[in-house]
This record gives structure tokens, sequence and C-alpha cells, in this order.
């Protein structure tokens, strides 16, 4: 059974699946904002995750073995995302639709690629670069492009937190690739919810957030949703495939994202882009194609000598 479970094709199916589930936290988050503080739903969140990773943490205890150096790394990762992360994308989505930060998330994988070139020392092609380039001014261009309504009281700084937030997961993928060489997707999965949990606890006696007065049956099952479906789900997934195939390779599934949050906006959150917009969208997917293109070029000349 383990056998087959190391198998790439599981590792695929799994990211396909955490990129559904990521793609419908940004409609989940907007339903929870709804009647939630988002200090509220995000800590919210994290307790909901630490209560389903709490059964296991005897477990941990036997099958793990921690390396004191790895602190800081496990720390890092958790500070980047959720930490940073949630802080970032709770904003942006307060100020944005959900469509448009999805869209947001698709220069996820350039920004990868720039920064695995500066912290692992891969190659970064001009034409990568280039790409990078033009991905950044469709995702400005989706930005001003986007018109002001109760939804999205302010597009341009809600795409850029959401950008912000995307630097943060830059951040916990590079992390992360190097910890799944010793640890557990599901164990780096629970660091992520207890940190979480404990982060996220003090915010909800700053005189900013507001407590709830009233049990609101969808925002609150939205969640538990975010907590017991999205973290431990689309993480997890994510986490255990990342420990079995490249991390440039797992980026590139970031670029689902965007389609699964445009339909689910529109399916549920009836949002709409307007042809500006479209057209931006287009540009991002674009520099994408380009940056891609290339990378495939590569690796099929063989690996690197």
């Amino acid at each position: 059974m383990m056998g087959r479970l190391s198998s790439p094709v599981f590792a695929y199916v799994g990211l396909v699946l955490a990129m559904v589930l990521w793609s419908s936290s940004f409609v989940a988050l907007k339903l929870a904002f709804r009647s939630y503080d988002p200090m509220v739903v995000i800590c919210g969140r994290m307790v909901v995750a630490s209560l389903c990773f709490a059964p296991f943490i005897s477990g941990f205890r036997s099958t793990t073995l921690f390396h004191r150096k790895d602190l800081r790394p496990l720390l890092f990762m958790a500070f980047c995302e959720p930490c940073l992360y949630f802080i970032f994308e709770a904003r942006a989505l307060e100020l944005t639709t959900a469509s448009q930060a999805g869209m947001i998330t698709a220069i996820l994988p350039l920004m990868v690629a720039v920064g695995a070139r500066f912290v692992i020392g891969e190659v970064l092609t001009t034409r990568t670069l280039v790409g990078f380039g033009v991905a950044v001014s469709g995702a400005c261009w989706l930005s001003f492009a986007g018109q002001p309504s109760e939804n999205a009281p302010n597009p341009i700084i809600g795409n850029f937190l959401e950008f912000m937030a995307m630097v943060c997961a830059t951040g916990y993928i590079l992390s992360l690739k190097r910890l799944t060489a010793r640890y557990s997707p599901f164990f780096l999965t629970a660091v992520q919810a207890f940190v979480g949990a404990v982060f996220f606890s003090p915010f909800l006696f700053l005189p900013t957030t507001v407590l709830p007065e009233r049990f609101d049956a969808v925002p609150a099952m939205a969640i538990v949703y975010l907590g017991a479906v999205v973290t431990l789900g689309a993480y997890g997934l994510y986490n255990y495939g990342v420990s079995r195939i490249p991390v440039s390779r797992t980026s590139v599934f970031f670029n689902l994202i965007p389609v699964f949050a445009v339909f689910l906006g529109a399916l549920i959150l009836d949002e709409r882009f307007s042809p500006a917009q479209y057209i931006a969208s287009v540009l991002v997917f674009g520099g994408i194609y380009l940056s891609q293109r290339e990378e495939r070029s590569a690796s099929d000349k063989g690996p690197p000598r």
C-alpha cells in the first residue's frame, strides 16, 4: 500500500485536489467575512485545524525524529504560511473579489522560480524573467481595471495585498521542500496549524477585533470548512506532492487556482470580470506560458550537468 502511495500519479492527483480546495478557500473566506471579523475567521480556522490534529500528537512524538537545527526552518515556514500569508490574504479579500485574488495567485510559480535562483541556486533564464515581468504587468492591469463595488471596495490595494501573500507563499514553498526530506507531510501540516493557532490567538484581544455577537450558520460552517477541509486537505495534499516530485513541477499546479477560483466565484458569489480584466488575465497567463515554455525546452535537453 505504501508503495502505491509513493507513486507520482498519486502526487499529481493530490496536487490537483489541493488546488481545487485552495480555490474554494477564496469563496469560503468571502462568505465567512460577511458576518465575522477577519481575525475571528482566521483564528477559528487555525483552532479547528489544530483540534483535528490533536489526536495525533502522541503519534508524532513516537514516529518523528526532531532535529533541533530544524526549529528555525520550521518556524520560518509556518511564519510565512499561515501566519503572514493569512494576514495579507484576509485583508485582500476584504478589498477585492475572490476571482481577482485567485488570478493573482497565477504568478506564484514564477515567484518560486525567481526565489529558487537566490535561495537554492537554480538556473533563472532570461525568458523566465521576461515572463515574470509580463505576468506582473498583467496582474497590475487586472487591479487597475477593477471597479470598486460592494464586494470589492478597493481592488487595487486588495490585489497588491494578495501579491504580498504570494511573496509569503514563495518563502513557504522553498523552505517546505527542504523540510520534506526529513519530516512527513502530515507532521509539517500539523506544525502549520499549531503555530498558526498560537500566532493568531492574541489578535482576538485587539481593540480593533470585533468578536461575534450571534451565530450565523453559513459563515460559521465556512470557518469549519476552512480549518478542517482546506487547511488539512489542501496543505496536507500539497505537502505530500512536494515530498514526491520536484518543487519546480509542483509550483506549476498553482496555475490551476485562477481557473477554479473564477469558476467558483461566478457560480457561488456571482462575480464577473470586465472586458479589460479578461485581457489582463490573458496577459498573466501569457507571461506564465512564456516562462514555462523555456523550462520545458530546457528539460528536453536532459538533466543539468
